[in-house]
């Protein structure tokens, strides 16, 4: 079971090997790899598998209120284009075709608020842009 928090379900969209330092990109990796897989995710609250190696740093942006802010964000149009409710809990699988939903919706902007003054949104904006090209989670068919 991988635990994510809620702006995590669009990170993982756009994820593309790059990330806050090398111990950061090589867990995600393991993560995609897993998510790849099928492996089931429950939504949690707070720091999650892929903040892990970010909570060793004095003041963790993970844990700050605009990162909740944007959870709360994400869980609520991630639920609109899935057609369910996101919250503390919840258990969901990524198959291709809720990935291809989730990465239509975010391409087309509607998944896109909590992205608003993230470091990474240009980044997630050029791999949208550019179709998803080089993204590390793919699931299978």
């Amino acid at each position: 079971m991988i635990h994510l928090r809620p702006h995590h379900l669009l990170c993982l969209l756009t994820y593309a090997g790059k990330g806050y330092s090398a111990d950061f990109v090589q867990n995600y990796d393991r993560i995609a790899a897993r998510l790849s897989a099928g492996e089931e995710i429950e939504i949690v609250d707070g720091p999650d598998d892929i903040c892990a190696p970010l909570l060793t740093e004095d003041a963790p942006h993970c844990r700050r209120d605009s990162v909740v802010e944007r959870d709360a964000l994400a869980a609520r149009d991630v639920g609109a284009l899935l057609g369910l409710e996101i919250t503390l809990g919840v258990r969901l699988g990524i198959d291709a075709a809720r990935l291809t939903r989730l990465r239509a919706g975010f391409a087309r902007g509607e998944s896109r608020l909590a992205c608003l003054g993230c470091d990474w949104a240009d980044l997630c904006t050029d791999v949208a842009q550019g179709g998803f090209a080089g993204v590390r989670v793919a699931a299978q068919l």
